[in-house]
């Protein structure tokens, strides 16, 4: 076997053992928290908290590459 053959399954089983302890580290955190950003106070459960954390930095990072990845077309270029 092969680097390239053996890889894709190294990924894959260190994507599983991390999204295994990621849900373990969440159900474990079920007490309430009180999270203040700015003028408001919001409670929640801290596994809420936890699991909703990544989840908005993964949208404003998909947000921004998308802002920052769109070519600009140039004057005079006609569009596909």
């Amino acid at each position: 076997m092969t680097l390239d053959a053996i890889m894709p399954k190294i990924k894959l089983i260190v994507l599983l053992i991390l999204a295994v302890l990621a849900v373990v580290l969440i159900l474990q955190n079920t007490q309430m928290v009180v999270t203040r950003l700015l003028f408001v106070t919001i409670g929640m459960p801290l596994a809420a908290l936890l699991a909703l954390t990544p989840l908005i930095g993964f949208a404003g990072g998909v947000l921004a590459a998308m802002k920052v990845g769109k070519p600009r077309r140039r004057e005079g270029e006609a569009s596909a």
